[in-house]
C-alpha cells in the first residue's frame, strides 16, 4: 500500500489502485468534524451537537432519545449526554412520551431554536461553499453516501 502526499495540498490517503474506501470515509469524516468545529466552535457548538439540534429542531412534537441514537448511529449513553447537556443550558426538556409510558420525548425549547439558528448561521456558508465545490457533481456525491450508508449498515446487520 502506498501512501500519497502533497504538502501544499490535503492529502490523498492512497494511490487510486490500493483505494480503499472505509479508510478513505474515515479520513472524509475527519476532515469534515475539523471544519465545523473551527466554525461552530465559535457559537459553543461542536459538529455532533449541530446535528441533534438540527434533527430535533425538524421534530415538532419530539423525538425519542432511542430514535435519535439510531439517527446518529450512536450508543444511547451519547445520546443521553447531548440531552442532558442540551437540557442544562436550557436548550432542551424531555417530556413523556404519550405512545410508549415508559419512553420520553426530547424537544428544544425556544432557547435550544435560537442557538440552533446561531450556529446555522454559520454553518450555512460552509455549506454554501462546499456545495460550491461540488458544482454539478453534488448530486452524485450524496446518491454516492447514501449507497454507502446502506452498505455500512447491511454489513453491520
Amino acid at each position: 500500500m502506498s501512501f500519497v502526499s502533497d504538502e501544499t495540498a490535503h492529502p490523498q490517503l492512497f494511490d487510486a489502485e490500493d483505494s480503499n474506501v472505509l479508510f478513505e470515509l474515515w479520513q472524509l469524516s475527519r476532515a469534515a468534524n475539523a471544519l465545523l468545529a473551527d466554525a461552530l466552535g465559535a457559537v459553543g457548538m461542536s459538529g455532533d451537537e449541530f446535528g441533534v439540534y438540527s434533527v430535533l429542531a425538524t421534530a415538532e412534537d419530539g423525538m425519542a432519545p432511542t430514535a435519535l441514537a439510531r439517527w446518529m448511529s450512536a450508543p444511547p449513553t451519547t445520546v443521553s449526554s447531548y440531552i442532558r447537556r442540551m437540557e442544562s443550558q436550557g436548550h432542551a426538556t424531555r417530556r413523556p412520551d404519550p405512545m410508549d409510558g415508559r419512553g420520553s420525548l426530547v424537544r428544544l425549547t425556544a432557547a435550544g431554536r435560537r442557538a440552533h439558528r446561531r450556529a446555522t448561521a454559520v454553518y450555512g456558508p460552509i455549506l454554501a461553499e462546499v456545495q460550491r465545490q461540488l458544482d454539478a457533481n453534488e448530486a452524485g456525491v450524496r446518491t454516492s453516501l447514501l449507497a454507502l450508508r446502506a452498505a455500512i449498515d447491511a454489513a453491520t446487520g
